[in-house]
């Protein structure tokens, strides 16, 4: 599909509750290698916004009634990749890992909507694992007359850092920090401990990992899939790409890449 063959999207972000007061939005549009899972959870005293997409479209109006204009919004980076910080700039309060804040504050971060400009190891690797780009990785666009090659990050940094063991407080709900590094260096997830909700980024979904980018080490990553695979407590895993799913299956994943790379 070329540029000028691609349609006007009736909306941007599908948003789909999911339970224990946990909302998933995503970017239907944007190619499945870029298409990353928004998380809101909504808390008594400050909401909780786990990553922000590409940015490619507004991504508050989306939010839509979820968000109330008394309730401060925090926040928080699993990790700096495009395809996961484009609509921070959107937000007050906006935490990430120090490894990775020089990211989000717009230095040394690639982004790109065309397939020509990733460099050629990357769409090889992409290719291998089973992800061949597109020219174009949208398949519509947010409005008439939008250029794809115009597409760019906003710089938005930080207001705060977070690292392991850290708390990220919502009032009557509390995520605890895990640094998970392998897929980029800075890369966290959040566990509620009281319910087993578990933001995993993108340490764990269920496809093939991503540990070959600019940032990724190998041996980081097996030391937080044994990590991981020990969790106690856990009861769903809201991944950074692709369906949600649970314990049994975050083991399973776990022991495939151990596997693979181990």
């Amino acid at each position: 599909m070329t540029v000028n063959s691609l349609p006007v999207a009736t909306s941007w972000y599908s948003v789909e509750p999911l339970a224990d007061g946990v909302t998933l939005l995503t970017e239907p549009h944007v190619d499945p290698l870029l298409r990353a899972n928004l998380f809101h959870v909504r808390g008594r005293d400050a909401d909780l916004l786990v990553d922000t997409g590409t940015g490619i479209a507004p991504l508050r109006p989306a939010l839509g009634g979820l968000l109330d204009p008394g309730r401060p919004v925090i926040v928080v980076a699993t990790h700096a990749h495009y395809d996961h910080v484009g609509g921070m700039h959107e937000f007050e309060e906006r935490l990430v890992h120090p490894a990775e804040a020089r990211q989000l504050a717009g230095e040394d971060i690639f982004a790109s909507l065309l397939a020509a400009d990733f460099p050629q190891e990357w769409r090889d690797q992409a290719a291998a694992e089973g992800y061949p780009l597109p020219d174009v990785l949208v398949t519509a666009v947010p409005w008439e007359g939008y250029d794809p090659a115009s597409y760019t990050v906003v710089p938005a940094p930080a207001t705060g850092t977070i690292e392991e063991g850290d708390e990220v407080s919502l009032g009557d709900r509390a995520f605890t920090v895990l640094h998970t590094p392998g897929h980029s260096p800075g890369g966290i997830s959040l566990l509620e401990e009281e319910t087993g909700i578990f933001f995993s980024g993108d340490a764990v979904y269920d496809d093939v990992l991503l540990d070959e980018l600019p940032g990724s080490d190998i041996p980081d990553y097996l030391r937080t899939m044994r990590r991981l695979r020990g969790l106690v407590g856990v009861t769903i895993v809201h991944a950074g790409h692709g369906a949600s799913f649970g314990a049994e299956r975050l083991r399973e994943l776990c022991d495939a890449y151990l596997t693979l790379r181990g």
